[in-house]
């Protein structure tokens, strides 16, 4: 066994077996954290898979635990990266710049996962795809592996609520066993740092448009004697993930509770506001007065500002370009300023007869149904704050693709 010295992080330690496999192409990354008991099989297992799906690989443990499990590890013949105990997400950050196979498989050291059965991965990667999702469902679950509140609720429940924010088509978010390109892993920039780091990958893999591809796995049960890292947490352990995976996914998919539902708001306060600028409007039994206009510039205001948050959230998670230049192109800044400064500019004289006769009326608020022309003035308000939310967003938008640029952005995309 070699250690090597890392001048530039004295918090990690990089312990190389005796065997080392030079040039791997993928590279089996794991945390763990006292797995003396599952960790030698374990890695006896990684190398069965590796040789059956003839690809050249190297086993790296990202260890963080207190009993004999590095040693273990290095014996059976994995590399071992030695870092404080900061969460599962922070192991995988830890271990980029020591990941030497143009391949990342990940998953679990407790002989939970048969790594025996890597092959479909490699033949996944090797067909092209980025993104290789391990799926129980698709495999097997051996009876008492998982349970029940897991198997039936909590793993079905989040996996349809993400292809539901996020129109893919997954069927098992949680599977621990995934492979990604190394490429693909450094442009992701992983932020989470405990259990969300999951989902913050497949979220992302969504948002960067990766080659994605599911592949069927063996979930087993728990060796004798070893209890999984929720038990060892306590009852609320699975919970508390549960909570925080969810955040993940509403954070990075908050354009869902945006986009769609402001636009629906702001075509129903188009059709309640500026119908009835001229005075009420009869249809059928229905009328629409001002109640129901003050009712649609409410829905029109909202929904207008929804519709333009949801153009920012575009912007912050949009990995590919796409969505920031089809934003920049609906509006560019010269145009929509200037769009924004008129609307406003119009809106401001329509509610002139407002302003006259509040003055007139010795500077007391009349009933909005007493003024002439009162449906004309409240489509002016409407325009108004439609004006200003326009030359806010414009600024918002073209400062935003500014400051996430993850690479170059073309800004003569921002002028007519």
């Amino acid at each position: 066994m070699t250690s090597v010295a890392t001048p530039d992080r004295l918090d990690v330690e990089l312990l190389i077996p005796e065997e080392d496999v030079d040039d791997p192409r993928l590279s089996i990354v794991i945390p763990a954290l006292n797995e003396q008991l599952t960790i030698s099989d374990f890695v006896a297992w990684c190398r069965q898979g590796l040789d059956a799906a003839g690809v050249r690989g190297e086993i790296l443990i990202v260890d963080s635990s207190t009993d004999d499990t590095a040693k273990l590890a290095v014996a059976a013949g994995a590399r071992v990266l030695r870092v404080p105990k900061r969460g599962l997400g922070r192991a995988y950050m830890d271990a980029i710049p020591y990941i030497r196979g143009e391949w990342v498989l990940m998953g679990d050291a407790d002989c939970t996962y048969d790594f025996r059965e890597l092959a479909p991965f490699v033949d996944a990667f090797r067909d092209g795809y980025e993104y290789v999702m391990g799926s129980r469902w698709k495999g097997s679950i051996e009876p008492g592996a998982m349970p029940r509140l897991h198997q039936y609720f909590g793993t079905p429940v989040t996996t349809w609520i993400l292809n539901r924010l996020y129109s893919s088509h997954f069927s098992d978010i949680h599977c621990g066993m995934r492979g990604i390109t190394l490429d693909a892993l450094k442009r992701m920039q992983l932020q989470s740092e405990s259990w969300e780091y999951a989902s913050e990958m497949v979220l992302k893999s969504v948002h960067m448009d990766l080659a994605t591809t599911e592949v069927a796995v063996t979930f087993l049960k728990d060796r004798e004697g070893r209890l999984s890292h929720h038990k060892r947490s306590g009852w609320f352990s699975p919970w508390a993930a549960a909570w925080i995976n969810l955040r993940a996914m509403f954070v990075y998919g908050s354009d869902f509770f945006l986009l769609k539902p402001g636009a629906l708001l702001l075509a129903l306060g188009i059709l309640l506001t500026f119908p009835v600028t001229f005075g009420d409007l009869a249809i059928g039994s229905l009328t629409l007065s001002l109640n129901w206009q003050f009712l649609g510039v409410a829905m029109f205001v909202v929904g207008l500002q929804f519709v333009f948050l949801g153009g920012v959230s575009h912007v912050l998670f949009d990995y590919t370009g796409r969505r920031k230049r089809r934003w920049l192109r609906l509006f560019p800044y010269t145009r929509s300023v200037l769009i924004a400064f008129v609307t406003g500019v119009v809106g401001v004289l329509l509610t002139l007869s407002l302003v006259y006769a509040y003055v007139s009326q010795d500077y007391r608020l009349p009933r909005p149904d007493s003024i002439e022309k009162a449906h004309l003035a409240v489509t002016g308000l409407a325009l108004a704050i439609a004006g200003a939310q326009l030359f806010v967003f414009t600024l918002l938008l073209h400062g935003t693709v500014v400051a996430t640029a993850r690479g170059r952005v073309d800004l003569e995309a921002t002028e007519d």
